[in-house]
Parts: C-alpha cells; sequence; structure tokens
C-alpha cells in the first residue's frame, strides 16, 4: 500500500504542538506549511490531495505535456465503473474518485437503489484497487440525476485518511485501505442543482461548505466527525472554501451571494465581510496571491472583484480594490504572477485582468469554445489548461498577451464536467465514462 511515515511522523508532532498552550494556531500551520515541503522534496513532487490541487489555486508546480490525442501522447484510458462529477485527486500511487450507481441516466430502477462510492485506482495503470459503496439518504433531487448526477464534490485526503462529501448523505472518512472511519451529518437541505463544493482540510479540521444542506460552514475533527464549529448564514453558495494568508494570519474565505465573507478557520470567528455587488449564487473558487483575493461569479452586471485580506468587520470601502463586468459563472480561475485568469463558462471567450487593478489585460474569443467550459482551470510550467465541456482542451499561455498554443481532443463523446489533476506530468482528466491519463507511458 501507500507509504505515508514522513506525513505520519509530521502529523504526529503537529498533533502534539496544538495541544500545548503556548502554541498558536498560526504556528501549526507555519509547521504545515515545513511539513508539506518535507514531503514534496522527500518525493521529488507534491501530491494532488484535494479539489485544484496543493491550496486549491489549480497551481502545479510540475511541468505538464501540451499537445495529445486519443493517439499521442496519451499513458492509458480506463472506463470507469461508476459516473461521476467529482475530479481526480492523487496521494501517492493512489488515485481517488467518487461516484455513484443505482439511479443513473440511462438506469431504470428507483431511487431507493442509489448507492454512494469512493474508488481507489492505481495511478501508474488506472487499475482498481477497491470500491467501497453505501446507501444513499433518501429522496436526493432527482433532476440533477441527468445533468451532474450525485458526485459532484471531490475528495480530499491527508496521510491517514480521505474525506468525503455526499450532501444530506453526509461527509464520510475512509482509511487509505478504504476502511470506512466515520461519518458525519452537516444538515439535509436539497437544491435543484444538487451539492458541489468540496471538502477542505485546516489543520485538525475538514471545512465543508454546507450551503445547500444546512446554510452554514461547518468544521469537523478529522479523526472522529464531531463537529467543532458552525458559521450560519452561508447562503446560494457552491464554491469550495480557500485558506489565505494575510500577513500570518490564515482567514478561511467563502463567496455567498453578495459578500465575501472571512473566519478564524480554528473557531470559525467571523473576522470580516466585503460586499461583491453580485446579485447571483456563487459557484467559481476564490484564488489569492500575496494576500490580493480574486473573484468572479454571476452573469450580468458585475461579476468579478479583488478584496485584500487581513481586514476586519466590513471592509468593503477600505479593502475591495476593483470591480468588473467581466466574468465568468462557473469555472474557477488561476492567478500567476499579478494577473488573473478565466474563462467564460458560455461564451468561449479567455481574459486576462490586473490582480491589483482590475485591468483587463485581454479578452479573446478563443476558436472552438463554443460548447462552453464547467472545468476549473489549471496551471503548470506557466500555462493554463482549460477544459471544455465537449472534451478540447485549450492550452493558453499565463503571460498578460494571448496566447494559445494549443487546442487537443481526445475524440470521446462524453461529458466533461471534472477539473483536472497534475501529477508528476501527467493530466489527469476525467469524463462522466472514463478516466484519462495523459503524459508519456
Amino acid at each position: 500500500m501507500i507509504s505515508f511515515e514522513i506525513e505520519a511522523d509530521v502529523n504526529a508532532n503537529l498533533r502534539k504542538a496544538s495541544m500545548h498552550p503556548q502554541h498558536s494556531y498560526t504556528w501549526h500551520f507555519v509547521l504545515a506549511a515545513v511539513a508539506l515541503s518535507g514531503v514534496v522534496a522527500a518525493r521529488g513532487h507534491a501530491d494532488w490531495p484535494q479539489f485544484r490541487g496543493p491550496g486549491g489555486m489549480g497551481v502545479s508546480t510540475e511541468k505538464a505535456p501540451v499537445t495529445w490525442s486519443a493517439q499521442q501522447n496519451l499513458a492509458w484510458k480506463i472506463k470507469m465503473p461508476v459516473p461521476g462529477a467529482s475530479s481526480p485527486i492523487i496521494v501517492g500511487d493512489c488515485i481517488y474518485l467518487t461516484g455513484y450507481s443505482g439511479y443513473a441516466p440511462g438506469q431504470p430502477g428507483s431511487m431507493d437503489n442509489l448507492r454512494l462510492h469512493l474508488l481507489c485506482l492505481n495511478r501508474g495503470d488506472g487499475a482498481l484497487r477497491w470500491n467501497k459503496s453505501f446507501a444513499a439518504k433518501t429522496p436526493e433531487q432527482d433532476r440533477i440525476r441527468e445533468n451532474h448526477g450525485y458526485a459532484s464534490a471531490t475528495p480530499v485526503a491527508d496521510a491517514e485518511r480521505i474525506y468525503t462529501f455526499f450532501g444530506k448523505s453526509g461527509v464520510i472518512a475512509f482509511s487509505h485501505d478504504g476502511e470506512q472511519l466515520w461519518q458525519a451529518d452537516v444538515g439535509d437541505g436539497l437544491n435543484g442543482w444538487g451539492s458541489a463544493a468540496s471538502p477542505v482540510l485546516a489543520g485538525d479540521l475538514v471545512i465543508i461548505n454546507a450551503s445547500v444542506e444546512s446554510g452554514a460552514l461547518v468544521a469537523l475533527d478529522k479523526r472522529t466527525g464531531k463537529q467543532v464549529w458552525t458559521a450560519p448564514g452561508i447562503r446560494e453558495s457552491w464554491n469550495t472554501p480557500v485558506l489565505v494568508d494575510a500577513g500570518g494570519r490564515k482567514e478561511l474565505v467563502v463567496a455567498i451571494m453578495g459578500k465575501v465573507l472571512a473566519f478564524d478557520p480554528a473557531s470559525g470567528t467571523p473576522l470580516w465581510s466585503c460586499k461583491t455587488d453580485i446579485g447571483w449564487y456563487m459557484v467559481p473558487g476564490l484564488v489569492a496571491e500575496k494576500g490580493v483575493i480574486g473573484v468572479l461569479g454571476g452573469r450580468d452586471g458585475v461579476v468579478g472583484l479583488a478584496v485584500r485580506a487581513g481586514g476586519k468587520g466590513d471592509v468593503t470601502g477600505t479593502h475591495r480594490l476593483w470591480t468588473s463586468t467581466k466574468g465568468t459563472n462557473v469555472p474557477s480561475p488561476v492567478v500567476h504572477q499579478g494577473h488573473l485568469y478565466w474563462m467564460s463558462d458560455v461564451l468561449g471567450i479567455a481574459y486576462c485582468a490586473d490582480l491589483t487593478t482590475g485591468q483587463i489585460r485581454y479578452d479573446e474569443r478563443v476558436p472552438g469554445a463554443g460548447a462552453g467550459v464547467y472545468a476549473s482551470a489549471v496551471l503548470a510550467d506557466g500555462k493554463i489548461y482549460y477544459l471544455g465541456r465537449d472534451g478540447r482542451m485549450f492550452v493558453v499561455a499565463a503571460r498578460p498577451q494571448f496566447e494559445l498554443l494549443a487546442t487537443n481532443t481526445l475524440g470521446e463523446r462524453a461529458i466533461f464536467n471534472a477539473s483536472p489533476a497534475i501529477d508528476r506530468g501527467r493530466i489527469y482528466i476525467r469524463t462522466d465514462q472514463s478516466l484519462y491519463c495523459i503524459g508519456a507511458k
């Protein structure tokens, strides 16, 4: 099985440090960062352990392929045993994905047969290592079966466990051998769009955006699943929270309709709020660089802004840097060297803006991007990867002058909603039917 000796020792030391009354939660995060750098040095690479990779910003430190097809630069392809819209994560030699069965598109039967899955695949060749399933809590929303299904949240993993989120069916933790360790409920609310926000880790906590289920952020002890804190008032929010460094203070930041909110990740105490002027539900993930947070969402009017982290109370007048009428409603952006990059979910237009001023550096229509983009962008080696819903991957230079480097397709008639993962020079792309590994064999 996977070797986690380094991470296990680090986690043990972190737990000891966190129990000492003279050690602050901020110091706990500093130790975690040092531990992560040690793991990266030991392995020679960073895993892709959560939605949008390390830190949740969609950025890889590795090189990745630029061109491929069904015949070129394809390491392997496997047929997925169950459908799902969640993205793959990679830890050690394992790929983890969620899925569902028993009430899938094109399958007859009753919703009572709906089952939820966590799968472990071999990173080298995609071979299935194990497939654990359990009965879903029903009734679920019926309409989402045909749209994106019942497994949209991407898991998050550490050295000890994999943490999954399945909406009203709860948060379930598994060992790396597939043993179910605990289950926690975070509410039973439903929405016609389903649930999608992915879990994130903050120290010894698993943070869940349970906007749909209970209108709250919920923090669980990652060892036991016990609830540690809740923060109410999370409405119309489908984005995954991110941890932002604000001058040595860690802030847990999430976007809701009309506002960006920041919390102390250890206690859930509100730190600041900023009005967005976006009267819409918020889906794209937030990104940050040097304490400046880029926010996108909505369809009309103001659909983008930037806010500086580190404030207190209502910071709209002091920390909001700019607003924009150019944005996107679904895919998350990336930030690189002071610039924010994104692609419209429906217009087929790629954008670049200065992160601190909001000045649009380009807005370029991308040939072939008319099918729309739902997957979030990823960045590697100075290149941005935008994955269209029809499977076309547009590779764009990460600089404020637009340059389309490549347009790739795998030729599969499928739905490409999941966001790509990058690990050890390979790109992993999930469809509603298959999983591809792009790169050298």
